[in-house]
This record gives C-alpha cells, sequence and structure tokens, in this order.
C-alpha cells in the first residue's frame, strides 16, 4: 500500500473538488539546469493558478509520494 502526503492546498482543493494540476519534480531536478529549472517550475504554477486551478507538483521522498510541492 502506497503512502501519498498532501500539502494543505491539494488537500483543501480536493475536498472542495476545484481543479488540479499535476506536474512532475523532474523539471526541478532533471529537466533543465538551474536557475532556468526553478524559473520554469514557478512559471508553470503560474500559468495554471491563472487558469483557476491548483498546480501539485509530485514527487517521492524516502518512499512517500508527496503532492503539492512548495
Amino acid at each position: 500500500m502506497m503512502n501519498i502526503k498532501f500539502n494543505e492546498e491539494v488537500a483543501a482543493a480536493l475536498e472542495n473538488k476545484k481543479p488540479l494540476v499535476a506536474l512532475e519534480s523532474t523539471v526541478i531536478a532533471h529537466g533543465l539546469p538551474y536557475p532556468q529549472n526553478v524559473e520554469t517550475a514557478l512559471s508553470l504554477g503560474k500559468n495554471i493558478r491563472e487558469g483557476g486551478a491548483i498546480p501539485a507538483t509530485i514527487a517521492v521522498f524516502d518512499g512517500e509520494f508527496c503532492v503539492g510541492l512548495n
């Protein structure tokens, strides 16, 4: 059985049936060199929010799925 940890914003969006957009953490960790990786991640989050949804970046830490990274 997998363990999933949601941050407060994502948990509230799920509870209130608000739209979420899942993003892979690879855009930060492996996709682009620093600082473009951080700039891209922040830009994606901003664009998603402007479209009326909540960004939910997903990563695995110590075997735990974490949804909604800051």
